[in-house]
């Protein structure tokens, strides 16, 4: 492991577990006003921003040496996260500056997910970029596990004001980290267009890889229909599946899965890495029909092990594939439309689930939610280009002509 990747692991880290704190912080100090209106005006405060501004940011991201946007991204994230807890810290909550705050977080991480895409892609070369980005998957998956009880730990410690300082502080080391990393592998255009030329450019080379365009909207179907199950699962657990312990018990294993997954990714021998990421999706299938069909407790905990272990080996290789298989120059505006749907389709999925299954029972959803996220991720298959891309292709293996250029 190089000292580069070495830095960019440990400042990715750091941001992974401050990113995992913010949630529980801000719900545990929202949920006193004793609104739930209160707690979904904050959180979707962060989400909005990060929908509206993310082409923007693949933009930037293709514009600027990606760690100074990194940079700057984890220090606006972590003077909000000061201002969270400067607010929590002086007295009782409100609602309103948190509500700002949590949008300029949004918009922080909107800005900032394209760039890390393409800083990866340039401190890490070759079959190192695959090993790199596995390891970063295990940091979050990990920091994901952790945050939950450390902010918990946090609140009843020393309260939720502390909770966020310590968010920001996490930032703050991130930002120093990844700063410092001077990426000698980035590339950037020879001039700068106009801001709208740009972003059309962006998505003209989206459309140019058929290959992307058709797992991103699976991806998209399976965000859609995991808001479903992380919304109708604990019902159903509830219910048919032996009381709150066992949501808690399958919850759990997907995580363990999902790590083992991510661990896994850059170990198995995995030659066409599209067909890997076709397969890992349309897993999710699984615990879906195992919900629907109320199965005993042990087929559903090993059907949700195995569809979040094939998510969790899903995620290095798409992440790999897109940084090898997209010009380094357009990474960061195709990349971000890759984000733009699954930030969108995983709320959408939450809100609709509730009102569809008091319409129709939780039985119908599921089901069609299994046979669509099968169907638009094996859909992938039918490519050429999944099948011509192995693991050790060379950089831009799958970029078409451009017919105005050839």
């Amino acid at each position: 492991m190089t000292p580069s990747i070495r830095r960019l692991l440990t400042g990715r880290t750091f941001a992974a577990l401050a990113t995992a704190l913010i949630p529980t912080t801000l719900t545990l100090a929202v949920v006193h006003t004793g609104s739930a209106a209160d707690l979904g005006l904050v959180l979707g405060c962060e989400l909005l921003p990060m929908l509206v501004l993310l082409p923007v940011a693949g933009v930037v991201a293709d514009r600027f040496p990606p760690q100074r946007v990194v940079l700057t991204a984890d220090l606006v994230r972590a003077a909000a996260q000061l201002g969270i807890g400067a607010e929590l810290l002086t007295g009782p909550v409100r609602v309103a500056p948190l509500a700002v705050l949590s949008a300029i977080t949004g918009a922080a991480v909107a800005f900032g997910t394209p760039a890390v895409r393409t800083l990866v892609a340039a401190v890490a070369a070759g079959t190192e970029r695959l090993r790199t980005n596995a390891r970063l998957g295990v940091a979050e998956g990990l920091a994901q596990m952790a945050a939950p009880a450390a902010a918990g730990g946090l609140m009843l410690a020393v309260g939720a004001g502390w909770s966020s300082l310590v968010t920001g502080a996490l930032f703050i080391l991130s930002a120093t980290t990844v700063g410092r990393l001077d990426p000698g592998r980035a590339v950037r255009p020879a001039g700068r267009g106009a801001f709208l030329g740009e972003l059309r450019a962006g998505w003209a080379e989206t459309r140019r890889h058929r290959w992307f365009l058709v797992n991103v909207l699976g991806h998209g179907v399976w965000h859609l229909t995991a808001g479903f199950l992380l919304t109708l699962g604990p019902l159903i657990a509830v219910r048919h599946l032996g009381g709150d312990v066992s949501w808690v018990v399958i919850a759990q294993v997907g995580t363990v899965g999902m790590l083992a997954g991510v661990y896994a990714a850059s170990r198995l021998p995995i030659r066409r890495p599209l067909v890997g990421v076709a397969v890992g999706a349309a897993a999710y299938a699984l615990p879906l029909v195992a919900f629907a069909l109320h199965l005993p407790l042990a087929v559903v905990t090993v059907t949700y092990f195995g569809a979040m272990f094939g998510l969790g080996v899903l995620s290095p290789l798409w992440e790999t594939t897109v940084q090898r298989g997209i010009p380094p120059e357009a990474l960061g505006r195709v990349g971000s439309f890759d984000t733009l749907i699954s930030f969108a389709a995983r709320p959408l999925g939450l809100a609709v689930a509730a009102p569809v299954a008091a319409a129709i029972g939780t039985t119908a959803p599921l089901l069609i939610g299994a046979v669509l996220v099968a169907a638009a991720n094996l859909a992938a298959l039918l490519l050429p280009e999944a099948w011509q891309a192995p693991v050790d292709a060379p950089e831009s293996w799958c970029a078409e002509p451009d017919p105005a250029t050839a």
